[in-house]
């Protein structure tokens, strides 16, 4: 396998354009199996995930043609001839039982596997079922396989989620494009990409109001046509390099990011001292001054993202000071602390919260990258600390990071990748 091999070198410098945003583009490819007809879809970074969002949409039956240098796909989702998930490819990420959705609502029957993915927490699809059961749908579930099923047409209902979960809002959001009826989703997820996603299905003839807002409604239609779409900036990625110029002390233009997106993160960075200054060529962050500690909630958006704590758990543990990090939206997110002491950090863990004392500087280590996020948090840790850090378990990383290393070392950071 794998892994990163980071010499700390000096502050960061330049500019890096961000990647369509992971979270965007895979309910978007997903809700391509809604029509048969052909949907281009652009700004598709090629992730891992997205490979394996390519085999699963393959397995279906579906065409799919990927330029991965222009970052364009094309998907033709004519007949597709199995409503059963490739089981290898579904279990490796949470993304895949996304294809539910779409599949009930316009075969009326899918077979998946309970989704794989980052273990950072119990996300069960409960809510996902509840909502298709509340549609007029059937289910069983064994062996690890869901089986959904309708005699008839879906059917507009009022669902309402005990949770304003992202995956289980688009997948019923989807579900209901094709529904008789009208489907209303109460405390529905507002994040950007449930917006994207949304854009892109109105784009395909859907009827979908109120997206961005905590209730949703969606007219059916009989019908979708194939359509164009540009995937939005993944805000995640964009809120990396802006912890990266911070921990760092660098200076950092963002090309193409919605600063829209990114105001809890830019109001968390000005509490530590961080700039943040909006340019005609992007969004520039830089830091003169030493690192101030901050406290912080993950929330639904317009909340702090959940997707952001591991990284900034990194930028705390050089802050002058202690800084408190509560996590509510998933209870095992706190793996990374153990990869960060070893660096030197100073965190103690209590439940969901984090209390993390600043150091004057970290060390380099050998660690692993946990999941997604800690994966991150450790490169922007390693960029900080004196001596070199190696970090296994990249693959984590690169599910939702498309060339790191290569738009790291364009900034001037001393990163390679090397066979373990």
């Amino acid at each position: 396998m794998d892994k990163f091999v980071i010499k700390p070198d000096d502050a960061l410098h330049g500019s890096v354009v961000v990647s369509g945003a992971k979270n965007a583009v895979l309910p978007i490819l997903a809700a391509c199996l809604l029509t048969e007809e052909s949907c281009e879809i652009q700004n598709v970074p090629a992730l891992t995930d997205v490979e394996e969002m390519i085999t699963l949409l393959e397995g279906f039956g579906a065409a799919v043609s990927f330029d991965r240098t222009g970052e364009v796909m094309n998907i033709q989702a004519g007949q597709l001839n199995s409503m059963q998930a490739d089981v290898e490819a579904a279990g490796k990420m949470r993304a895949s039982f996304l294809t539910a959705g779409p599949l009930l609502a316009r075969y009326r029957q899918v077979r998946i596997p309970l989704p794989g993915g980052c273990q950072i927490g119990t996300r069960p699809v409960d809510l996902h079922i509840k909502g298709f059961l509340l549609l007029g749908a059937s289910q069983k579930q064994e062996y690890g396989m869901v089986e959904l099923w309708s005699k008839s047409e879906l059917r507009g209902k009022n669902v309402y989620l005990d949770f304003p979960s992202v995956g289980a809002t688009e997948n019923i959001m989807m579900a209901a494009t094709l529904a008789r009826g009208t489907t209303v989703i109460e405390n529905a997820a507002a994040e950007p990409e449930i917006c994207d996603l949304a854009d892109f299905l109105r784009k395909m003839g859907a009827d979908v109001q109120g997206d961005g807002t905590d209730t949703i409604v969606i007219h059916g239609k009989k019908k979708l046509h194939g359509a164009v779409h540009r995937v939005i900036p993944d805000r995640i990625e964009a809120g990396t390099f802006m912890v990266a110029a911070a921990i760092t002390g660098g200076d950092v233009l963002l090309e193409q990011v919605q600063t829209e997106h990114l105001k809890p993160v830019i109001a968390k960075l000005a509490e530590c001292n961080v700039k943040t200054e909006q340019t005609e060529q992007g969004l520039r962050i830089y830091r003169k001054g030493r690192l101030r500690p901050m406290h912080l909630k993950t929330m639904p958006f317009p909340g702090f993202p959940t997707d952001m704590q591991a990284l900034f758990m990194s930028l705390a543990a050089v802050a002058k000071g202690t800084s408190v990090i509560t996590e509510t939206v998933f209870e095992n997110r706190f793996l990374h602390a153990g990869e960060l002491r070893r660096m030197g950090a100073d965190i103690k863990i209590d439940s969901r919260c984090a209390v993390i004392e600043g150091v004057d500087t970290l060390t380099g280590a050998s660690v692993r990258a946990t999941d997604l996020r800690a994966g991150a948090a450790l490169i922007l840790s390693a960029l900080a600390a004196k001596g070199d850090t190696e970090i296994s378990d990249i693959y984590h990383i690169e599910r939702g990071y498309y060339h790191i290393e290569e738009k790291l070392r364009n900034l001037g950071a001393d990163i390679r990748r090397e066979n373990s």
